[in-house]
């Protein structure tokens, strides 16, 4: 599952008519708008990214949307494949296991797994 959030540019004389479009439509959910920055904002889902780019086009090409722009999305896949490293890593750095090496040896740089001695 994928979902993303779209932030959507019109000009105020159309808001209330997407605002209503974009409520009963059925390819995305409505969140909230702002008629003076003529901006509002939606999400879209999809099983894939083929269906969810499907229903942001269909917002991209819905009559007086002046943009519609993706600005977080989520995967589930990704999620998944990201746990899987966390896991299949040992935590702890090996250099931290080594009990001959003295703390005033090392030199940090911002990860320890990149030991500069």
């Amino acid at each position: 599952m994928n979902i993303s959030s779209i932030v959507v540019q019109a000009r105020a004389e159309h808001m209330n008519d997407l605002v209503e479009f974009f409520k009963n439509c059925g390819f995305c959910d409505y969140h909230f708008h702002d008629e003076a920055l003529g901006k509002i904002i939606l999400t879209v889902e999809g099983e894939g990214v083929d269906e969810e780019i499907q229903h942001f086009k269909s917002i991209q090409t819905t009559p007086h949307v002046i943009s519609a722009e993706m600005m977080m999305a989520y995967s589930e896949d990704e999620l998944d494949r990201e746990r899987a490293k966390l896991v299949d890593k040992d935590p702890v750095p090996p250099m931290l296991e080594d009990e001959n090496l003295k703390a005033e040896e090392i030199r940090y740089y911002g990860d320890l797994k990149k030991k500069k001695i």
